[in-house]
């Protein structure tokens, strides 16, 4: 029996050129989708096409299928150096600006009869003319190209429209009454009567055309600026570094540093990539990756952050990512991606903006003929059958999705929020339950010294200064956390001699003449050491509430006890009571025992708590949910996580963790707060809002303008700039999301 092995899937990103609508980017993903084994994504925003393709099929073979439909696709093509960035409106802007100048007058010569000199009219032919012919030629264009490949855009539409006005108008000014000395007429907000060729509607084709150009270029203005969060993003890093090579600091481009090498920040610098501080100390400023304003502290073994600023003082840094691996780099590539993508609600617009425009030219031809047939004038008729045209156009609909996943996954980044995909914005919305992770998520995932019980005869100073000397000596994290902990409340310690590190029970050494030990009862009971009731007691009750206890003694006596335990974080309690009034359930899951879990759940108020379980069936518990009804959000940071997170309805993973945690989440918190959880959450569901109601609106206003453009109680005019507005404002909506604000 043979198997077929499917040819390997690769993906590429094209940029299209020529779409000027939602139907536009409907057409490229038709065709493209057509072609055995592809699988195309057209975003009308972003103007660009992510295709998933078999090796069957080259890149070559997709840029001819884009062509053949009429547009045109161009392939990434390697970095070149970077030149000043070009204002792609600024040709839309001029088209518009000249063809204003020359509708003005249009217009109100139309509008104003007092104004109506003799032979008027033939002024107004002379200044619509360049405005129907260069100021439209890209509708009449895309309407041509489009005509020729068997399809209609909105822009057939809208050419469709200004050309008949404008034919109408030449037709009455040569051939009819329109052209006689000492004509007369006013302007009507709905069809008006009159004997036919004594009108002319070259106010409708100008203005019509004025009013859409004004429409893109806004549009096109606020597709620009609701990617600036993106540029800014990839703009953010450092652009030269000193490296420091053969015991010299020299400056080069940061694109030539390598994993390993050293380099040198001085205050006020950006870091230049990923890396791990190997000398000097300083505060550094993360507030543009993560949102957060207080600038960290960072010494030796910590790791920092390409692209976020020295503020303190000098510190060298050993690169550990470069190029596209930094974090910086992850994150821009993780919001383009979201970007490009599309949420259920958009396909269903998609779909019907597909096949919207030709019910439209239906719909208009039997306006016409209904028109005719009812009243029998020809005015009327052409003009209800021109309001239909240009009022169906629906540009907003396309963007109704697009422009609010940008504007809100850009904001998301600058508040160190990463949404990866449209689809991800739904399942925020059901989530009525929320599993979080204890160690690193709820709790700081670092020991810290959070209890001391003396014996009698003993200071805590006392105390903490032996323990801390001999501890300060080790590597062990409790050890560490001791010393840690010492350091903090009383200042230097002493340094301790004759130090032994006793595997798996304790340390010992000499302090300042008293020969010290650090560890568990089984280590002092080795050296003879008695352990009086009381602090028996404070072990006891510190390991039932899951932490642990360090038995310290000297001179042979035990001298009281030091209780170490994993503290959760400063926020959590906060977030916890933010995650509730979301309307979601909170849940703690850990491997650690029950009296730990409990004593954490309890100082962060959280109720319901799943305790002692293997990594393993954490994804156990998470299916548990689901069965019974409950809809799983899941936060976590280890790689213990990862499956839970793939398997949660909604993973949040904080950018903390480990890299296998990050790519099993859904949303990826680059701060290591659990705030960041409420915040990701509620930017989510306030970009889907935002994304329903740009959909509502934009239905809305085609469903209620079409039957008013078709019973004759639109004037053409009007409408153009009714529709040109509906653009407008789904963008303006959608911008809103830049003042969305953290918690």
């Amino acid at each position: 029996m043979s198997t077929t092995t499917p040819a390997p899937v690769q993906s590429v990103e094209l940029a299209i050129g020529g779409m000027t609508c939602a139907s536009c980017a409907a057409r490229v993903e038709r065709k493209l989708n057509k072609v055995e084994g592809v699988t195309a994504s057209v975003n009308y925003a972003t103007e660009k096409a992510h295709v998933e393709y078999p090796s069957t099929v080259s890149v070559d073979d997709l840029v001819g299928v884009v062509e053949a439909t009429g547009y045109t696709a161009q392939a990434p093509e390697p970095e070149k150096p970077e030149e000043p960035e070009q204002d792609e409106t600024r040709p839309l802007r001029d088209r518009l600006l000249y063809s204003a100048i020359l509708t003005v007058p249009v217009i109100v010569l139309a509008m104003v009869p007092a104004l109506q000199f003799t032979n008027w009219q033939w002024l107004s032919l002379t200044l619509a003319a360049p405005v129907v012919v260069w100021g439209a030629w890209p509708f009449h264009r895309a309407a041509w190209t489009n005509l020729r490949h068997g399809a209609a855009t909105m822009d057939t539409l809208i050419s469709l429209g200004v050309s008949a006005a404008t034919l109408w108008s030449l037709y009455a000014l040569f051939f009819g009454m329109a052209g006689m000395p000492g004509l007369r007429h006013g302007f009507e907000f709905s069809v008006s009567g009159g004997s036919g060729t004594d009108n002319i509607y070259l106010e409708v084709a100008a203005g019509v055309t004025t009013f859409i150009l004004a429409g893109r270029y806004f549009e096109a203005r606020s597709k620009r600026r609701s990617g600036a969060a993106l540029r800014a993003l990839l703009e953010l890093g450092a652009k030269d570094v000193t490296v420091i090579r053969d015991g010299r600091e020299q400056r080069i481009p940061v694109d030539q540093l390598r994993v390993g090498d050293t380099f040198v920040v001085r205050p006020g610098e950006k870091i230049a990539t990923d890396g791990v501080v190997t000398d000097g100390s300083s505060a550094v400023d993360v507030s543009m990756i993560t949102g957060e304003s207080v600038p960290v502290e960072v010494a030796v073994g910590d790791g920092v952050t390409g692209a976020t600023v020295n503020v303190g003082g000098r510190i060298t840094v050993r690169a550990t990512r470069v190029g596209s691996d930094t974090q910086l780099a992850q994150m821009a590539r993780l919001v383009e991606e979201a970007q490009n993508g599309k949420a259920a609600v958009q396909r269903l617009a998609d779909r019907v903006s597909a096949v919207f425009v030709p019910i439209v030219l239906v719909l208009a031809l039997g306006t016409l003929i209904t028109w005719l047939l009812t009243s029998g004038n020809a005015t009327e008729a052409f003009t209800a059958a021109v309001a239909v045209l240009i009022i169906a156009c629906p540009c907003a609909l396309g963007l109704a999705t697009p422009t609010a996943l940008l504007v809100g996954t850009g904001r998301g980044a600058q508040l160190g929020i990463l949404i990866k995909g449209p689809e991800v914005l739904e399942s925020t919305r059901r989530v009525d339950t929320v599993v979080l992770d204890k160690t690193g998520t709820v709790t700081t995932g670092r020991m810290s010294l959070v209890d001391v019980h003396v014996g009698e005869g003993v200071t805590e100073r006392e105390l903490l200064r032996y323990a801390g000397a001999v501890e300060h000596a080790s590597e062990h994290p409790i050890a560490k956390a001791i010393a840690d902990g010492a350091r903090e409340r009383v200042g230097d310690l002493p340094v301790a001699t004759e130090f032994r590190n006793t595997e798996g029970l304790g340390v010992s050494g000499l302090v300042e003449g008293a020969a010290v030990l650090a560890g568990r009862a089984a280590f002092l009971a080795d050296w003879s050491v008695k352990i009086d009731d009381r602090l028996t007691e404070a072990k006891a009750a510190a390991e039932a509430r899951g932490a642990t206890a360090v038995f310290v003694a000297w001179d042979g006596v035990a001298r009281g006890v030091l209780v170490v335990a994993d503290t959760i974080k400063p926020t959590s309690a906060q977030a916890v009571a933010e995650l509730r009034a979301l309307g979601l359930q909170p849940v703690l899951l850990t491997g650690d025992n029950a009296g730990a879990a409990r004593a954490i759940a309890d100082a962060a108020g959280i109720t319901e708590v799943v305790a002692e379980v293997l990594p393993a069936e954490k994804v156990a518990v998470v299916k548990r949910m689901q069965g019974e009804g409950r809809v799983v959000a899941m936060v976590g940071d280890g790689v213990n996580d990862a499956a839970a997170l793939a398997q949660a309805d909604l993973g949040l993973a904080m950018g903390t963790g480990t890299d296998a945690a990050i790519e099993a989440g859904d949303l990826t918190l680059v701060r290591g707060d659990l705030r960041a959880a409420v915040d990701a959450i509620r930017l989510a569901r306030r970009t889907l809002g935002t994304i329903k109601g740009n959909l509502f609106w934009a239905f809305a206003y085609n469903v209620a303008a079409l039957p008013l453009a078709a019973f004759g109680l639109l004037n053409p005019m009007i409408a153009g700039a009714a529709m040109a507005f509906s653009s407008v404002f789904v963008v303006s909506n959608s911008l809103r999301l830049r003042r969305f604000r953290a918690a």
